[in-house]
């Protein structure tokens, strides 16, 4: 998982798409009218899609965990609905380099406050340094103090740490390891300011391939972890004894034992190795350690664990196996807090024929694995695993034994046995969340059950987005790393990625406009096609014929009654062909390279763009012609669309700072362009269901208009623009796709690089629970109630509030819509987790299209912001659901 979109991903956004200030072609003469909507913002349910390098459980509170992704942010566990909150939306598009998160600490004495190191690249491909963001809400507000370096979240070596860690004992003081020979850094003041620690000797040495120019590879991977000894410090005096991990081979682990003022390299300690993790028992005395040869999260193929005693000094080789039968480095080291003899650890590098979990109950003295051969290829396990949640896990394989379906995963550097219940445990793959509440069963003989713990954690990156206007699709997706999915049901995971052939990312997907039950689609694939088709709405694919030459997917569009497709992969020129691709001719007139789209109407017709030039097809994409068309942007940083049902009729975005950008409109087939005044940057464009009274559809954009970058929403043709995001839900770069629903007006759906697909309805209006975006009333729940809430956060002028319902009758809920007053004027500005309208003092929430079920005995938990007028805040004296009043808690 994620090789593909570490260069893809990071290419396309060094590229020019992310512009700081507007481009003096960008000049428009008048702006137009700019107004604000609200909108309620869900993710199109996959579960899960990418790398989860960390998982940190706070060791004094209960239930308190957290997740953090390699490119979509960190999460905060929801016990009450076992859900994901996703924490770091309001990362905005200049700053899109935050949303990857290298490290995360939870604090252990004020269980409110937490911290992320953010940061996705260390070379030129992230444009801004590093930051350290702090929370003293659990991650529902941030606040930022800018690092004189950058970091990695996306980086080789990502899987290591924790890099970030909190004194327990004084708890103003914080460590953080930084790559790229910067050393480590501390604060003393709850990560308000950092300051390099000059004493300690190491900055790491190790650089996955030196030989890589482009910054990536070769970068120094640097300090890897950080470890308190809690036992050598007492509440209010900083820890004594620190540990550090060091990316470099022959000195793995540095120690300071008068509190970071001094610091030498631990005697005795095995070499030719990295230590992925550092954790300390110190009930026993014990630091453990998880060592590979290579820095991960893929590579790796020796390893070693290691057991440290703090008291002697004396080091004991702990691996459950003899270093010539391992073919994987070790790392997801992890202690059971309750039981500290008791630890685990993965074979994180293991692909083939799966990851290994092993398990110690005597300090790493005897193991146990999570399979083991009975004779060789049949497999006994101690788990069972179900993914029937996410059942795209299974990726549509029939391996050979020893090989089996689902997997336990790949990429295996995040485990974690909950400090307070021996029995939960969590780890992190390259695509999902697995977990378990019943691992003990491990030790007694039985089967521990396994299955996907991801609900809310939403990790995939977006290249492309068609929503048809009929057909029982409603969303397909083009995404990196696991193909893409056709959704029938936005509030359901699909049941499978695109297969036949499966694609390892699809970069391009059209449907024929008068006939959405043919489908196209184009990808890449180490080997075997790059385009496959569909003529059934997506539910069924067969592979096309590539065209020598074809290296990676590129565009492809599909003609207005499916009759014909052009194509313009990676690696050859443009191609055509009618039928199902079984035989291609070249395209004329058109440099290689080019994006290519079709006309809406004309099924000959077909339009591409390259190095500022826009060429036109009229006999079904044989011979093109450029444009006449002047003024448009000169780079690749394009995307357009023709309009659906107005022949000739195009809206073309894109650009960069340096030169034009903005947005054009061509109502003559392209051959001419006029740029749309008051948009300074707009780099998507993409159509909806038109507005209620309105004649021209709904114009959707990624843009900077009036000054401010965010998601745009236009009813008028461009003439007046209304802002439909917020500060709180911008979920950094947004540029690659846009599209609005032709069936359900003011839902749109938006790419990220990390985040999966967000989609928005305005807020009371959308989807209710089915996914298709009705507006008939929930069913009214019966039985008994309770709620509590809780304001979070307040400021001058606003506040933040957690509410929590429970159902505290004898049957399940199928919807709900909870109501109350507030008193002192206050306004509901956002909620998330639910959908609400106000009119006057009076407000309604109502569920989102994935927590409508609550059972019995169960709670579902929604947030909001406000502002007030004065500074009173009472909170609301009564709740009622339906005709019933609820008890305050």
């Amino acid at each position: 998982m994620r090789r593909i979109r570490i260069l893809v991903a990071a290419f396309s956004l060094a590229a020019g798409l992310l512009a700081g200030t507007p481009p003096a072609l960008a000049a428009a003469p008048s702006a137009p009218p700019l107004a604000a909507d609200t909108y309620t913002w869900q993710n199109a349910r996959i579960d899960g899609g990418g790398f989860v390098p960390g998982i940190v459980f706070n060791r004094t509170e209960k239930n308190l965990a957290y997740a953090r992704t390699d490119i979509g942010g960190a999460y905060r566990w929801q016990q009450a609905t076992k859900t994901w909150t996703p924490l770091l939306d309001s990362v905005g598009w200049n700053e899109w380099g935050h949303t990857g998160v290298v490290s995360l600490a939870s604090d252990p004495v004020q269980p409110d406050k937490v911290y992320a190191a953010v940061g996705t690249y260390t070379n030129s491909w992230d444009p801004t340094n590093g930051a350290v963001l702090r929370s003293a809400d659990r991650g529902a507000t941030w606040r930022k103090t800018d690092l004189p370096f950058k970091l990695g979240g996306n980086m080789p070596g990502r899987g290591m740490g924790e890099r970030l860690a909190v004194d327990p004992n004084r708890n103003s003081v914080l460590y953080l390891g930084a790559p790229s020979g910067k050393g480590l850094w501390r604060s003393t003041d709850s990560g308000v300011t950092w300051s390099q620690v000059t004493s300690f000797p190491n900055p790491g040495t190790y650089r996955q391939d030196p030989s890589d120019t482009s910054g990536y590879a070769s970068d120094n991977q640097g300090i890897v972890w950080v470890t308190f000894d809690e036992s050598t410090g007492s509440s209010g005096s900083a820890t004594k004894t620190v540990y550090v991990g060091v990316a470099d081979k022959d000195n793995a682990v540095y120690r300071s034992t008068d509190a970071g003022a001094t610091w030498s390299r631990l005697a005795g300690q095995p070499t030719g190795y990295l230590a992925h993790k550092g954790v300390l028992d110190a009930a026993n005395g014990y630091l453990y350690l998880a060592y590979s040869d290579k820095g991960g999260p893929y590579d790796g193929g020796k390893g070693r664990l290691y057991r440290y005693a703090t008291a002697t000094g004396a080091w004991t080789d702990i691996s459950p196996a003899a270093e010539a039968d391992t073919s994987y480095g070790f790392s997801g080291l992890s202690v059971d807090r309750q039981h500290p003899s008791t630890l685990m650890a993965t074979a994180y590098s293991s692909w083939w024929p799966d990851t290994q979990l092993f398990r110690s109950t005597d300090s790493g003295a005897t193991w146990t694995k999570a399979w083991d051969y009975t004779s060789y290829p049949d497999r006994a396990n101690r788990y069972t695993l179900d993914v029937s949640s996410s059942p795209w896990l299974t990726f549509g394989a029939n391996p050979t034994p020893p090989e089996q379906t689902p997997k336990l995963g790949w990429m295996t550097e995040a485990l974690e046995i909950d400090p307070f219940d021996s029995a939960r445990m969590m780890f992190g793959t390259g695509a999902t969340i697995y977990g378990t509440e019943d691992l003990t069963k491990w030790d007694s003989g039985g089967q521990f059950s396994l299955k996907p713990m991801v609900r809310g954690l939403e990790e995939t990156a977006v290249n492309d987005l068609a929503a048809p206007p009929s057909g029982g699709a409603q969303l397909f997706s083009a995404l990196g790393d696991i193909g893409g999915f056709r959704h029938t049901d936005l509030a359901s995971v699909p049941s499978m990625m695109y297969t036949s052939p499966t694609f390892t990312s699809t970069t391009s997907l059209d449907f024929a406009e008068s006939d959405p039950g043919t489908v196209v689609r184009v990808g890449d694939l180490d080997s075997g096609p790059h385009i496959a088709f569909s003529t059934d709405n997506g539910a069924n694919w067969f592979a096309g014929q590539d065209p020598p030459g074809v290296s990676g997917g590129g565009t492809v569009a599909a003609a207005a009654d499916g009759s014909r497709f052009v194509w313009s992969p990676a690696g050859t020129g443009v191609r055509h062909t009618t039928g199902f691709g079984t035989s291609w001719a070249e395209s004329a007139g058109i440099p290689a390279g080019a994006v290519v789209e079709s006309d809406r109407v004309d099924a000959k017709t077909f339009y591409g763009f390259k190095s500022g030039k826009f060429y036109v097809s009229t006999d079904g994409g044989a011979t093109f012609t450029a444009s006449p068309a002047t003024g448009l942007p000169s780079g690749d940083s394009v995307r357009f669309k023709a309009l659906p049902g107005a022949e000739g009729e195009v809206w073309l975005a894109g650009g960069a700072a340096d030169g034009a950008y903005g947005l054009w409109h061509s109502t003559d087939g392209g051959a001419s362009f006029t740029k749309v005044p008051g948009v300074e940057q707009a780099d998507t464009i993409g159509f909806g269901k038109a507005a209620p009274g309105a004649s021209y559809q709904t114009l959707y954009t990624s843009a900077k208009i009036g000054g401010v970058r965010g998601i745009f929403r236009s009813t008028d043709a461009g003439a007046s623009w209304t802002r439909i995001n917020d500060d709180a839900h911008q979920w950094g770069w947004t540029g690659a796709a846009i599209t609005g629903d032709p069936r359900v007006y003011g839902r749109v759906y938006v790419s990220t690089n990390g985040r999966g697909v967000v989609y928005g309805d305005i807020s009371g209006t959308g989807d209710t629970g089915g996914g298709g975006g009705g507006t008939d009333p929930a069913p009214v729940p019966t039985g008994s109630c309770t709620v509590g809430y809780k304001v979070t956060n307040q400021w001058a002028g606003g506040f933040q509030a957690d509410v929590t319902l429970t159902n505290t009758g004898s049957s399940a809920w199928h919807g709900w819509s909870l109501t109350w007053s507030f008193a002192d004027g206050q306004k509901v500005t956002q909620m998330w987790n639910a959908g609400y309208a106000q009119s006057g003092a009076a407000v309604t929430a109502k569920n989102a299209s994935w927590n409508g079920t609550v059972a019995a005995g169960s709670s579902v938990a929604f947030g909001l912001t406000g502002s007030q007028p004065g500074t009173a805040n009472t909170a609301p004296a009564s709740f009622k659901l339906g005709d019933r009043t609820c008890t305050v808690a």
